[in-house]
């Protein structure tokens, strides 16, 4: 099976499935929705293939209706994360010696399984652990998962037939080992593909993964493990390890054969993992790499030639689509004074529209914040803009967490671009503007790209081409997925390759073969036909 130079085309994107009124597929969700919501399932660990229940549990709720249970996890002590590290090393050498062809088979199996079989599943698990409404959960939690999936199988293609050129008397090959050790994987609560794509897009390669998963995204989580395992994933190659970030990262530094961090989550917690590895460096086997996105704080820069109605929705949807939750989410914008009283004026229009509530109800735009440590950080920054003399509330500005965690889309102007809101990350339904005056056009974006440690996503509204370019050489670093006359939102795998620097992260762009080339280490092999006999070269002749 294993004699072929085999080459997988490019893929698809999986088509995204509407949910529209009467339609099979809002029938076949709401179903689901309503079977999971009946049920109280047990989340237990999973290491080397087998199920483990520690005893020491807590609870999986739903956000937009926090007395709801809709699970009881496992959590792990010292011994389980110990064992999960055996586990992934004991596994390696099986997996990593596996042709490239049988995992990506596997990949490929996984990606069907969730597109057909699994696809109600995944998405109502999504909506109801982690509150996103049914198109959010749709793009996220089947078509983006199964882009991942589909797409590094055909990035690793491009990978492994890439060998470097023979000349006559020797043979040269590139072998793409794994990596030597095992990866500690971290995943956020925001994105199941983030979940998926953090431990498959690894084990791809021939590389087997601890994996940390978030605690308030562990329904859908542990669902994904399971498709995984029935796609054909060998015991131990993924090992789902739920419990204190903590008391797994400390354990996991310690081990001399860390061989890599993949991780998506705040910029503190990232820094205190690559602390930690620092401090552990001389009991490495190997330099881990270290490969992280971490957050951002996005903008949309508007130029007095842009279209008011197109600002106006970039801004809805990029600020509040997922309750501004997402890592690209648009949280700053800055616009000309010329514009301001027709942007604002379609602005308030359609933020009265949008409803906010649970996920059941699809004529919610908005759904509920992830938990209670996120709604009163937010309701915090609100709160901070409402007694500031910059700033004055637009829109929204309240909060209920009585029943489920909900904020309303909010907007604050502010007359101070360096205010708080404009520079630290939110990550809630917060948008913050800057009025501009349209002679500073230079000035502002000036103040824009220096005004965040962040440098994720944003965007340009602009019909003038000199303006465009203007402001895509000023921001140059400013945002590594760069948007012109789109909100900063909505990369999709294989088209716009994502992630950024600065304070937001590696930027090794998952979603494109530069993530991929992370989780291997290159041997260059030299085989040479007619070895010297002799030691003198020519020039040495006299």
């Amino acid at each position: 099976m294993n004699n072929a130079i085999f080459k997988f085309d490019s893929p698809q994107n999986e088509p995204i499935l509407q949910y529209g009124k009467g339609s099979k597929e809002r029938e076949q969700i709401i179903s689901e929705l309503n079977r999971i919501s009946s049920e109280q399932i047990e989340i237990p660990l999973i290491i080397g293939g087998k199920e483990i229940r520690t005893g020491k549990t807590a609870k999986v709720v739903m956000p937009h209706n926090h007395g709801k249970t809709l699970g009881i996890y496992h959590q792990a002590t010292e011994k389980e994360i110990h064992l999960a590290i055996d586990e992934a090393l004991k596994a390696k050498e099986m997996w990593e010696n596996l042709s490239w062809i049988e995992r990506s088979s596997i990949m490929l199996r996984a990606a069907e399984l969730l597109s057909k079989k699994y696809r109600n599943l995944i998405v109502a698990s999504t909506m109801l652990g982690q509150d996103k409404n049914v198109y959010q959960a749709e793009i996220d939690a089947a078509c983006e998962v199964i882009d991942y999936l589909r797409y590094n199988v055909y990035f690793a293609s491009t990978i492994y037939n890439d060998q470097p050129k023979s000349e006559f008397g020797q043979l040269n090959r590139m072998e793409y080992r794994a990596l030597e050790g095992f990866v500690f994987t971290v995943s956020p609560f925001n994105f199941t593909a983030i979940a998926s794509n953090l431990n498959m897009s690894v084990a791809l390669l021939g590389n087997t993964t601890v994996w940390k998963p978030a605690t308030t995204s562990l329904l859908s989580n542990y669902y994904l493990m399971k498709i995984f395992m029935e796609a054909g994933l060998p015991a131990g190659v993924l090992n789902f390890v739920p419990g204190s970030g903590s008391l797994i990262g400390n354990t996991v530094l310690k081990h001399k054969y860390l061989a890599g961090i993949h991780f998506t989550g705040s910029n503190r917690t990232f820094n205190s993992l690559w602390r930690g590895v620092t401090e552990n460096l001389t009991n490495y086997v190997s330099y881990p790499k270290l490969v992280g996105e971490t957050g951002g704080k996005d903008f949309i820069f508007v130029h007095n030639s842009a279209n008011p109605i197109e600002v106006a929705t970039a801004i809805v949807r990029g600020a509040f689509e997922y309750q501004g939750q997402k890592c690209s989410a648009a949280s700053r914008s800055y616009i000309p004074k010329s514009l301001w009283n027709e942007i604002k004026e379609h602005l308030l229009n359609q933020v009265s529209r949008i409803k906010v509530g649970g996920v059941e109800n699809f004529e919610n735009f908005m759904n509920a914040v992830i938990d209670e440590n996120s709604f009163d950080n937010i309701m915090n920054y609100i709160e901070l803009a409402k007694k500031s003399n910059e700033c004055e509330i637009l829109a929204g500005g309240t909060g209920d967490k009585s029943v489920g965690y909900f904020i309303q889309p909010t907007i604050i102007q502010t007359t101070n671009p360096y205010f708080t809101t404009m520079q630290e990350e939110i990550f809630g339904p917060v948008m913050t503007i800057y009025v501009y005056d349209d002679k500073d056009y230079q000035e502002t974006l000036d103040i824009c790209n220096k005004t965040s440690p962040y440098a994720l996503t944003g965007s340009i509204f602009a019909n003038d081409k000199y303006a465009m370019i203007q402001a895509c050489k000023t921001l140059r670093y400013a945002a590594g997925n760069f948007y012109i006359n789109d909100k900063p939102t909505g990369a999709m795998v294989g088209l716009q390759p994502f992630g950024g620097a600065r304070g937001s992260g590696t930027n090794d762009k998952a979603g494109g073969s530069l993530n991929l080339l992370r989780w291997i280490s290159p041997r260059t092999i030299k085989e040479t036909f007619l070895p010297a006999q002799d030691f003198k070269y020519p020039f040495m002749e006299i």
